[in-house]
């Protein structure tokens, strides 16, 4: 009798044990599929404001300089705000590659995403953000969007509407330029994990 008691009791706790690891399956398998959304979603906030900057190109192209440093006023603060899901992006691909086993082509697919993810924002540092700076030193702004910019409180640098025409133009070329760069490895980078996504992480 006492072995039958012991007999059951170990097939409770087998019983329990095994709940306990399909809950733990259940959890990972829905934490996984938030990290996946939030991923998607930052990749393609970053992949959709390169992209509205590079189809701005033929139109601003055709404006004048007066024209063209007024449209430029219009980017800050909504589009600072939004550049804050490249950073964010980067974490969450970084996050996704725990998950992948090495063997898998989806973990190649998500690496070579989080490169161009990177490349994004390297091209904004090193060339598009010095030219906001430019853009934006005569403008009023709130604390955060000074020390995003580093603004000159007393404002005494030359900015680019200042500028003679031929530094005008390019500034105006490099800032375009950078952003199409930009939408072409925002756009890389989010059909790259689309398509690790599609391959089942």
């Amino acid at each position: 009798m006492e072995q039958v008691f012991r007999g059951r009791s170990n097939v409770r706790k087998l019983e329990h044990d095994v709940r306990l690891l399909v809950v733990a399956q259940e959890v990972r398998q829905t934490m996984l599929i938030l990290l996946q959304l939030l991923t998607v979603l930052t990749v393609s906030i970053a992949m959709a404001l390169s992209l509205a900057h590079a189809l701005e190109y033929p139109g601003k192209m055709r404006l004048k300089r007066e024209d063209y440093l007024a449209a430029q006023k219009i980017y800050y603060p909504g589009f600072t705000f939004g550049g804050g899901s490249e950073p964010l992006g980067a974490i969450f691909l970084i996050l996704c590659l725990v998950f992948v086993p090495l063997s898998k082509a989806s973990f190649w697919l998500i690496a070579v995403a989080l490169l161009a993810n990177l490349a994004v924002q390297g091209i904004y540092w090193t060339v598009t953000h010095p030219i906001n700076k430019a853009w934006l030193r005569y403008e009023e702004m709130g604390r955060a969007g000074r020390t995003f910019f580093a603004l000159d409180e007393n404002k005494s640098a030359d900015s680019a509407d200042k500028a003679p025409a031929d530094e005008w133009i390019d500034l105006r070329d490099r800032w375009e330029m950078s952003h199409i760069a930009r939408a072409v490895f925002a756009m890389a980078s989010f059909l790259l994990l689309i398509l690790a996504l599609l391959l089942r992480i």
